[in-house]
């Protein structure tokens, strides 16, 4: 069984890795004439998804357990609306603030956490009114869209660009611009490589996939159920808080109608990543890769310019049925090897 499971999680990954490398060649190919080629285009795709990618770490570790978090894009909603409203109106500074989000992250997971794990409240329907009371706390904060203008230290860690020496390309104007990533990405990457370590090398790793295998097998192994349940919700809005400042990095504003439908693209990330909704099988790195195939299929249908943004949406819907369909075969083979 240990096996064929370790085989389901490597084929689900050589899939999602092998499907961004073409669909991102495929773009070179059609649209090198549109810049699609240049590395920039793919230093655009982190920086607009690198809040996205902390947020799909987060859910991963919560989906290996067999559960979800449908918090998170109203939990990052309440993060950017404290960030401007706290910036703008209140008068504290960005690193206090910065500071007082991650305790709040962690707060809303603890809550959440101890109603999923302690009190066997049903995953959906706590994070549903986590989701509800977050986006409801965002209009109570502010119903008005705030503009960060008048913190410096987190205007520059906004506009602050990393150039990279090479990648780059001479302009009409016979100017060398060089590729650049933002802070914001960095962050994101350092999310992803120690979330890995932890999945691959720490006992709470493996408690996650053993308890997203086999919740009364882990239970007799003498692992304890509860509190790993509750630290992976801990973690999942942590993290989730995390990418909230990466994404008010990104937009230096809040508002009531922020990061909707996020929950959705870090639940579809994991799984065309090759989490499985049952839990006990995945990987963040396929995670990380299925942030990469959205934004890829974003920004094939903007490069297009011919094609509305709805259809980012439906591309995005048939490879989460594909993804779900290779899901529904390994869990079969999984069933039969018991």
């Amino acid at each position: 069984m240990k096996k064929t499971k370790m085989n389901s999680n490597s084929l689900l990954l050589l899939i999602t890795i092998v499907l961004f490398f073409a669909m991102y060649a495929a773009g070179c190919v059609v649209y090198a004439d549109k810049g699609f080629s240049r590395l920039q285009t793919f230093m655009n795709i982190l920086i607009n998804n690198a809040g996205l990618i902390c947020v799909t770490c987060g859910m991963t570790c919560v989906m290996l357990t067999g559960g979800i978090d449908i918090s998170v894009g109203s939990l990052i909603a309440m993060d950017c609306m404290i960030m401007a409203v706290g910036i703008e109106r209140w008068g504290w500074k960005s690193p206090v603030l910065m500071l007082f989000i991650l305790v709040i992250g962690i707060v809303f997971g603890l809550v959440q956490g101890i109603c999923i794990a302690y009190l066997d409240i049903q995953p959906f329907i706590v994070t549903m009114a986590g989701m509800f009371f977050a986006r409801g706390m965002t209009a109570v904060i502010c119903k008005e869209q705030v503009s960060i203008v008048s913190d410096k230290i987190f205007s520059f860690l906004s506009s602050y660009k990393i150039s990279i020496p090479f990648g780059g390309y001479v302009n009409k104007k016979g100017i060398l611009q060089l590729p650049y990533m933002r802070i914001t990405v960095i962050v994101a990457l350092i999310v992803v490589a120690l979330i890995f370590l932890m999945l691959r090398y720490t006992k709470f790793g493996r408690s996650l996939y053993a308890i997203g295998g086999n919740q009364q097998s882990a239970t007799l192994m003498g692992l304890d159920v509860k509190k790993t349940k509750l630290k992976a919700y801990v973690l999942s809005s942590f993290l989730t808080s995390i990418g909230g400042i990466c994404y008010c990095l990104n937009t230096m504003a809040g508002t009531t109608q922020q990061a909707t439908g996020l929950e959705m693209d870090a639940i579809s990330s994991a799984v065309i990543g090759g989490t499985l909704l049952t839990g006990g099988v995945g990987n963040v790195i396929g995670s990380l890769f299925g942030v990469l195939i959205n934004g890829t299929i974003s920004t094939l249908v903007k490069t297009n310019g011919k094609l509305i943004s709805s259809w980012a949406n439906i591309i995005t819907a048939i490879l989460l049925c594909f993804f779900i369909v290779l899901q529904s075969i390994f869990a079969m083979i999984k069933k039969r090897n018991k």
